[in-house]
C-alpha cells in the first residue's frame, strides 16, 4: 500500500521537469528503494558516430533515482538535495535500449542520507554506471 510519503516522492517526481523532458518513469518506489527507467531518445544522442547517450543523462537518471531513493526511506521525513555524487560509468549504455536505475539509501541519519545506485541496460549483468551519493534529510 502506498503510503503518504510514498505519493509526496511520486509527485515531486512527476513535477520535476528535467525528469518529464528526458522521459524518465518511476517504476518502484518503497521503503528507500527506487527504481527508474529512460528510454533509448535520439535528442540524449552524446556521440552521434556512436548513438550512444550522453553521460550528462545518465548522471540526471541516477541523481533522481537516488533522491528518490532517499525521500521513501522510513526514517526519511520528506524532501532532499544531493549533496555529493560520484558517478563511476563503467561502459556506454548500448544505443536502442533502456537505461534501468535502481537506487537503495542504505543509512540515514538526523541530517543526511546515504544512497547507492547502479544503471543498466538490457544487458544488466553489465552495469552502465554505478553511484554512490550523499543527500540532504530535510524538516527532521
Amino acid at each position: 500500500m502506498e503510503t503518504q510519503k510514498d505519493k509526496i516522492a511520486r509527485q515531486f517526481m512527476a513535477a520535476l521537469p528535467h525528469a518529464r523532458a528526458l522521459g524518465m518513469r518511476l517504476t518502484r518506489l518503497e521503503d528507500g528503494h527506487a527504481a527508474i527507467e529512460m528510454d533509448y531518445d535520439a535528442r540524449l544522442i552524446g556521440d552521434p558516430e556512436t548513438g550512444v547517450i550522453h553521460g550528462g543523462a545518465v548522471s540526471a537518471l541516477m541523481d533522481t533515482c537516488c533522491g528518490a531513493a532517499a525521500m521513501s526511506h522510513p526514517a526519511s521525513p520528506g524532501g532532499t538535495a544531493t549533496i555529493d555524487l560520484r558517478i563511476d560509468y563503467m561502459r556506454p549504455a548500448t544505443p536502442g535500449q533502456t537505461i534501468r536505475a535502481e537506487a537503495e539509501c542504505y543509512h540515514i541519519t538526523r541530517s543526511v542520507a546515504f544512497v547507492r545506485a547502479r544503471a543498466v541496460d538490457d544487458d544488466s549483468a553489465r552495469p552502465v554506471a554505478t553511484a554512490t551519493g550523499t543527500f540532504t534529510v530535510e524538516g527532521k
